[in-house]
Formats: C-alpha cells, sequence, structure tokens
C-alpha cells in the first residue's frame, strides 16, 4: 500500500486544525482527542492503533521505542520531526510525504524529518 492509502490515529500531540486538514482532503483520520482517549498510554494508543489497522500520527518518538523494547503491537507508525506547534509546518511536511507517497508493508516506522524545506524520509521494516 501507499502511505496515502493507509487510514490513521493522530496521536494528541498532532494539532487539530492537521486533522481537519487530511480530513478534508478526503483522509481517514481518527484524532485521540475526539475519541475520548486523551491520556491514554502510548501502549493502549498502538493497540488501539493495531486493531483498527490504523498508522499512528505522531511527534512523539516513544511510540518506537515501545514497539523495540517492550514488542507492542505496531501496524504502522509516521514519526515526524521536529514537532512543531505551527499546524502549517506539519501540513508542509505531510505534503511532502504524500507526494512522494512511499509504498509500506506493515509494521512500518517511517521518520520524516524536516530541515528547512527539506524532508528527509527513512523507513524501517518491524
Amino acid at each position: 500500500m501507499r502511505l496515502g492509502d493507509f487510514p490513521f490515529l493522530a496521536d494528541e500531540n498532532v494539532h487539530r486544525e492537521v486533522v481537519a486538514s487530511l480530513r478534508a482532503e478526503g483522509r481517514d483520520v481518527l484524532d485521540v482527542r475526539e475519541s475520548g482517549w486523551s491520556g491514554s498510554s502510548d501502549a493502549e494508543l498502538l493497540r488501539r492503533a493495531f486493531a483498527s489497522r490504523r498508522v499512528i500520527l505522531t511527534h512523539d518518538r516513544d511510540f518506537g521505542a515501545l514497539y523495540i523494547a517492550r514488542l507492542e503491537p505496531v501496524y504502522g507508525i509516521v514519526y515526524l520531526r521536529p514537532g512543531h506547534i505551527d499546524p502549517r509546518f506539519t501540513l508542509d511536511t505531510l505534503r511532502v510525504l504524500f507526494s512522494r507517497n512511499p509504498e509500506l508493508t506493515p509494521p512500518f516506522l517511517l521518520v520524516a524529518k524536516r530541515s528547512g524545506n527539506s524532508v528527509t524520509i527513512r523507513v524501517r521494516s518491524l
């Protein structure tokens, strides 16, 4: 599947405007806050995302560490670096990711690191 084909679970650190913009583009995004899961542990969110075959969208690197250290089940993780309070920064990074639209096979960890206007993508199969 291509990155743009996956449904997402947006972590609570992903700005609401980012969620709204992705939905306006026709993407399937479930928001942790709207679902009443704010404050849930990262391990619980991984389990929920795995059960519903959703890719976690986050600024929090702990999700990858949970998989590695505790072998929590993972469907997919998109980790955006650096995390940013400005939703436009995050949306610009996501637009680059979706324009490149890499082929991905779950389980995976995709790290997108933005420096200025450049976005570097690293994918790791889990």
